[in-house]
């Protein structure tokens, strides 16, 4: 196999300014499922994560616009409220954002787009904060609104009360005018339902009543150490549950206050520059602090709840600032979360800090936002407002053998940008979709969907590609698009709206031959999905119907059979039929049947599978299997259907492949609704260790059924496997299960996230460097006592959290007939690609060793490219192309964090930055 590594792709991950928990802790009577954790960056994104039990999904992203920042989020839940049944209906979530403007933007989480927005006459919202709920039993005082309100801090030194009471935001009261020095409250708390606690640019910390807005208290810093500023910053607050106050400052120093008479009850100087977030346990037994020295800081009181706090650690952990953290306990699940320039969130563990590794979230997106044309060797990205074209050349001696430099140009001669498309708007790109013959291109943002046409220039222009927009109309461009995606023969366009209308139009001409007689039909065909029937009163809580937005869609390679999936983990089908002469009249051609296209997708099974629309002579239908496909585990981030290989006859290629967030791997029968033989045979517990036991969440796939293989290449941002379909998994030797005993964490737990709080993985025993050990020694006493006694120490040798790079190298293929014998089985030759040209290397898949070629592996595993942010199929064995002499090639997109462009930073004693590099 044929690697392409590219690090040419353009794709620069945006500063994050802000992270909020949905709850800051869950108590056991709460059984509700709806914990989320949402991402603010700098490039107006947000991002919606699951922490699903360490598993961490990234769910969706609300994508922003031009000149867009999200620097400060909060959540706030509605009050429980009971239907005329009696049962209690979980109060709605709402997520909230500012960005350095005078407006509060509140998010529909359903839609993926602004809900509604209030702004007021004062300065810019610098932070933001939400009320605390209402306690168990409690009442509000005088008939006042028992959510959540929110407070603002503004630059003018204004603070606002804004209401979300009636399902409405409005601007309540300003509780504080700016004042005559306009000090700019710049963090801002609530020390209980009624006290707020702003932190200024004037050396104070502020205290008032947000009922009226009468001052409490005035606390002062002081002055600035000598030499530098007069006036301190109070870069962050934090009320602790028994009322203390916690400050991080521009001098580095945290500062706890007492919560009744608001003195100061002690000092500590933890950090060399200034501290900018801070994170505490839901008992506030435990605070975290962050800085721009980059130390994420850990303090404990050393005895009793009126104890001294001391430090206990630190680490720099992050590349940069560690600008923003949050908290949460409950569920099993205690972390904290931290973030900052350097793009990437780091999942700290809270109450097992100290036994527990850090994770690191990846920064790229979860969901691949590259595509390819094997049959034009193009490769296509897209991010922000801003789509990329480049043609690949087929690997050759020359390239091969090219020097390591970085500037090399036969290096730069490998590839060559053919098309660059800016979109006009503020809205960035939610989706993009290039068709498998490379002459359309199709776009969606939140506002409207775009098609272009691809043709090539000619002439002088080389490979050089001309794009010209085709019209749509109204009915199919307005409103924007979550999802778009072309057929695999390139004649259905199908359209996932922002409120999960699925609708498909057929697209008329000859690209290749007759370009100007392209044009898509007007009139769109709806496809509608099954109507789960699920009581919406207990279905997801506080969410809605949030969980059943569409984020997976895929073609059959036929183009026969569409499926797509939703965050709760349904998966809906279509079959696509055909009703009579496809090259028929062309007045419009449309058929319509018994019911209107935009009729209610709730809509019972019964009246839904009557109706249909007829394009060109064909339709689709719902699949009458669509109710036989279980509900998965979790919701899937891979869905895809098997190629047609030469040897399989196209109409009974109908094998769905699905892996789900939790590692969860499925095959279906998409007509029948039945798992596959295969499937069957190989549940995901006789999966390799090694795979059960990944982090990260798998973000693709790609297939290799030339030369009847049967190969599925899944792919995750820092790790990649080959499982080969055609033969089961052999059973577990004794010789196997020594080798996963020997790799456990802990005694009888080969999941890795199994018994950890969230965050990474165990600490070894030997790499603890404090506490007590998790060694346990056991003693069996025998009744005759003449026997010596038998003592059975069970040492756990731990294996690295995967979010170390020991394993940069790690090559090794699968089990083999025993552990000496299955090791390295096979090679990998490739390029150096220093600056990211397509150099590409070879996989040699079975190497001379004795017997290799006669037993191949049933699956291998790398981790030696990271992080990914796509693998794409170039030509071979994927079943998009013919297959090649040289076998199946892909590109495999990489974007190393050292690449990255990050502002100044600070730099302490001891450290000196990398030159040359």
């Amino acid at each position: 196999m044929d690697v392409h590594r590219c690090r040419f792709v353009p794709y620069s991950p945006s500063t994050i300014n802000a992270v909020a928990f949905s709850h800051s802790h869950l108590g056991r009577a709460n059984k509700s499922d709806t914990l989320r954790l949402a991402i603010g960056r700098a490039n107006g994104d947000i991002e919606i994560w699951n922490p699903l039990n360490g598993a961490w999904f990234q769910e969706t992203i609300l994508r922003g616009g031009q000149d867009r920042s999200v620097d400060g989020l909060a959540w706030v839940q509605d009050p429980d409220e009971e239907d005329h049944d009696g049962k209690i209906i979980p109060g709605k979530l709402r997520l909230f954002s500012i960005g350095y403007t005078t407006t509060v933007t509140e998010w529909d989480l359903e839609r993926l787009q602004p809900l509604r927005q209030s702004s007021g006459n004062h300065g810019e919202i610098w932070c933001l904060a939400a009320q605390p709920q209402l306690a168990p039993g409690q009442q509000q005082e005088n008939g006042a609104w028992n959510g959540q309100n929110l407070i603002t801090g503004c630059t003018d030194g204004a603070l606002v009360l804004y209401s979300t009471a009636d399902d409405d935001l409005k601007l309540q009261r300003v509780l504080v005018r700016p004042s005559a020095k306009k000090a700019k409250i710049i963090s801002v708390n609530f020390q209980d339902r009624n006290i707020v606690v702003a932190g200024c640019t004037d050396s104070t910390i502020r205290v008032y009543d947000s009922r009226n807005g009468s001052s409490i208290r005035s606390i002062s810093l002081g002055s600035g150490p000598s030499g530098g500023p007069k006036e301190i910053i109070v870069w962050a607050v934090k009320c602790l549950p028994n009322g203390n106050i916690v400050s991080g400052d521009s001098t580095g120093e945290l500062r706890i206050w007492d919560g009744k008479t608001y003195t100061l009850i002690q000092r500590i100087k933890s950090h060399r520059q200034d501290i900018l977030s801070l994170a505490a346990s839901a008992d506030g037994s435990t605070v975290f602090s962050g800085g721009m020295d980059r130390r994420t800081v850990v303090y404990k009181q050393s005895g009793g709840p009126k104890s001294r706090w001391a430090e206990v650690s630190h680490k720099r952990l992050h590349n940069h600032d560690v600008k923003t953290m949050t908290s949460f306990e409950g569920r099993g699940m205690s972390f904290v979360v931290s973030g900052g320039p350097d793009a990437t969130p780091i999942v700290l563990p809270l109450r097992e800090f100290g036994a527990e590794n850090q994770r690191m979230l990846p920064y790229l997106p979860q969901e691949p936002i590259v595509q390819s044309v094997p049959a034009k060797r193009l490769l296509m990205s897209w991010w922000d407002r801003e789509v990329h074209i480049w043609r690949v050349s087929k690997l050759t001696q020359a390239n091969d053998n090219a020097e390591s430099d970085s500037e090399s140009e036969e290096r730069h001669r490998s590839r060559k940008l053919v098309a660059k498309v800016i979109i006009k708007g503020e809205a960035n790109i939610n989706s993009a979709s290039v068709a498998a013959h490379g002459g359309l291109l199709a776009l969606s943002t939140n506002s409207e969907v775009k098609l272009f046409q691809l043709r090539s220039r000619g002439g002088n222009q080389g490979d050089a590609l001309r794009v010209s927009k085709l019209d749509l109309s109204e009915k199919l461009s307005r409103g924007g698009a979550r999802l778009v995606q072309f057929s695999p023969d390139g004649q259905w366009l199908v359209i996932v709206r922002r409120d999960n209308r699925i609708v498909a139009t057929r697209i008329v001409g000859d690209v290749a031959k007759s370009p100007s007689t392209v044009r898509v039909l007007p009139s769109p065909a709806k496809l509608s999905r099954l109507d789960r029937k699920v009581d919406k009163a207990t279905r997801f809580g506080g969410l809605g119907d949030y969980e059943r937005n569409i984020n997976r869609i895929a073609f059959s390679s036929d183009s026969r059979i569409l499926a797509v999936s939703d965050l709760a983990g349904y998966i809906d089908t279509w079959l696509l039929k055909d009703d009579g002469d496809q090259n028929g009249a062309d007045s419009d051609d449309i058929a319509e049947s018994d019911a209107s296209p935009e009729s209610s997708s709730d809509e019972s099974d019964s009246e839904d599978a009557t109706k249909s629309i007829t394009l060109k002579g064909q339709s689709w239908t719902r699949n009458p299997s669509t109710s036989s496909l279980p509900k998965l585990p979790a919701a899937a981030v891979v869905l895809s259907f098997r190629p047609c290989a030469a040897s399989i006859a196209p109409e009974t290629e109908d094998r769905m492949l699905v892996v789900t967030a939790t590692s969860a791997v499925f095959e279906f029968e998409a007509k029948s609704g039945k798992l596959t033989p295969w499937s069957r045979s190989n549940p995901t517990t006789k999966f390799p260790d090694e795979f059960k036991g990944l982090r990260d969440q798998a973000m693709g796939c790609f297939w290799d059924v030339a030369d009847s293989k049967e190969r599925l290449w899944l792919y995750g941002s820092k790790w990649m496997f080959m499982f080969d379909l055609s033969r089961d998994f052999p059973p577990e030797t004794e010789a196997n299960a020594q080798r996963k005993r020997k790799h456990m964490h802990i005694a009888g737990q080969d999941n890795p996230r199994k018994g950890t709080s969230g965050a990474g993985s165990k600490i070894p025993d030997e790499q603890l460097t404090s506490g007590m050990s998790r060694k346990m020694q056991r003693v069996n006493h025998e009744d005759d006592s003449s026997k010596p006694r038998e003592i059975n120490l069970r040492n756990h040798v731990g294996i690295l959290d995967d979010d170390e790079d020991d394993e940069e190298d790690r090559m090794d293929y699968g089990k083999g007939s025993d552990e000496a014998g299955g090791g390295a089985q096979g090679k990998l030759r490739r390029g150096g690609d220093v600056e990211g040209g397509a150099q590409a290397g070879e996989l040699t898949e079975y190497g001379d060793e004795e017997g290799s070629s006669e037993h191949p592996p049933h699956w291998w595993h790398t981790y030696k490219y990271r992080p990914i942010m796509g693998i794409v199929s170039l030509g071979g064995g994927g079943g998009e192309a013919p297959a090649s002499s040289s076998g199946l090639e892909i590109a495999l997109v990489e974007r190393p964090e050292w690449e990255l462009e990050l502002p100044p930073r600070y730099y302490g004693d001891q450290e000196w930055e990398k030159r040359g590099l």
